[in-house]
């Protein structure tokens, strides 16, 4: 691939880009928002509603498990389907979850409302995916994602600063309802201005820059035969089991971080507001810098499967060391600094591995594969947070919980490893799998 002249990307499919990612950003930007307002109001609703510790950490998994599951449906959805209209629905099922968690009255309606969440959210990341295989030149991809990846990064730092004043001078049910007219919002938005890929004519200069040879592969439709045939390669267990770690340690930071530092560095809520905000910052940084290293290194010769695979591997590495110096440090400023590396390398192993499913797929399950990845993480994601509360109410500690996941971070760089091969799925063996 390096070796054929590109086409430059031409104006019209420059503007889509642009627009379409921005949409992206911006929703999932609101996204982390929703899912880390229960993180914010954490100290709040324990003590509303009498919660301990393991509780709670049930109730952060709540929406962790559906959204795990649902996205299995999500990713072929999106592919047979229209990402407009499916993202439209999504942001409308999240944002009635989240508006309906300010009137929960105990703790059974709360966990309904939070699986509802993670109900209505499983189609945002798929679709995100499918919008960039269809729309950048396989050379320019892995930024393009890294730019959408990282929003979930931003949206997590500026969720505490945000919601915390937001929570103190409203309350914290109000903050969720706040939360859910954004997303109609949001809905309104992106189904008056996104149009999908099929529903637009390409000229030549279009097809020339998207496709090397400026042929459009002939789309497969997505059944359920050939879906399932998906888990028997390689390249999909190794994504299952490499992202499960990268989302594990995430989850970890995303939905205990505030706890954490309350609980074991003995900040102030007001205080954790501002700290919690300060690693996620490092998270959108490491996610661009991830897709545009993949890109130079794809554009001076890697495949594109070698070029992703490096850098996934590497960030995964770097954020396991990172989180056991957060584990042993008694430092309140280096366990902060440990957990920005941490999650700078973690968000850009999650951008690559996005775009490394990209590169593995065959062209029309682009998003099937990406959400198969992204189940496989979140189960990970899901255990997190429930291991993690159960482990410090048995030993009052942190300590080993952040141990745990940075072993099982090392486990899933190793997979990374051993079953990403060096070829993509290819639409004919899958084909000759159904056969």
């Amino acid at each position: 691939m390096a070796n054929v002249e590109r086409v430059p990307c031409t104006r019209r499919v420059r503007t889509i880009q642009h627009t379409s990612l921005l949409l992206i950003f911006i929703i999932c930007v609101v996204s982390y928002m929703d899912r880390g307002t229960l993180s914010v109001a954490n100290p709040l609703i324990r003590n509303e509603l009498g919660l301990s510790v393991a509780e709670m950490g049930v109730l952060l998994s709540a929406f962790l498990w559906p959204y795990a599951f649902t996205l299995l449906l999500a990713g072929a959805i999106v592919d047979r389907g229209k990402p407009r209209r499916v993202l439209t629905v999504a942001l409308i099922v999240w944002s009635v979850a989240q508006g309906a968690a300010g009137f929960i009255a105990n703790y059974g309606q709360f966990l309904a409302a939070r699986a509802l969440l993670g109900v209505g959210e499983a189609p945002m990341f798929p679709t995100a995916a499918r919008v960039v295989k269809d729309w950048y030149h396989e050379s320019d991809q892995a930024l393009g994602v890294g730019i959408w990846n990282g929003a979930p990064s931003l949206g997590t730092a500026i969720a505490p600063a945000l919601l915390t004043p937001l929570m103190l001078v409203f309350g914290w049910r109000w903050m969720f309802v706040i939360m859910a007219v954004v997303g109609f919002v949001l809905a309104a938005i992106w189904f008056s201005v996104y149009r999908d890929f099929d529903a637009q004519t390409l000229d030549e200069m279009d097809r020339h820059y998207l496709y090397t040879g400026g042929e459009i592969p002939e789309a497969q439709p997505v059944h359920a035969a050939a879906w399932g045939k998906l888990f028997s390669f390689r390249a999909t267990w190794g994504l299952i089991l490499g992202f499960f770690g990268n989302v594990y340690i995430g989850w970890l930071f995303i939905a205990w971080l505030p706890g954490y530092l309350e609980l074991q560095r003995h900040m102030s809520i007001p205080k954790t507001g501002f700290v919690a905000s300060v690693p996620f910052v490092f998270g959108l940084i490491g996610s661009i810098l991830g897709g545009y290293l993949a890109d130079r290194l794809t554009s001076r010769g890697m495949t594109s499967i070698a070029s992703r695979k490096l850098l996934t591997v590497i960030g995964m590495v770097a954020m396991s060391l990172a989180t056991f110096v957060a584990a042993e440090t008694a430092s309140n400023v280096i366990a902060v600094g440990s957990i920005s590396v941490a999650i700078f390398f973690g968000f850009s192993a999650s951008g690559t591995s996005w775009s490394l499913a990209n590169a593995c797929a065959p062209p029309s399950y682009a998003a099937s594969l990406g959400a198969i990845m992204d189940f496989g993480g979140f189960i990970g994601g899901a255990l997190a947070p429930m291991v993690t509360g159960f482990v410090v109410q048995a030993t009052g500690s942190f300590t080993p919980a952040l141990l745990v996941a940075g072993v099982i971070g090392l486990c899933s760089a190793g997979a990374y490893v051993i079953f990403i091969p060096t070829e993509p799925i290819r639409t004919t063996t899958l084909a000759g799998r159904l056969a």
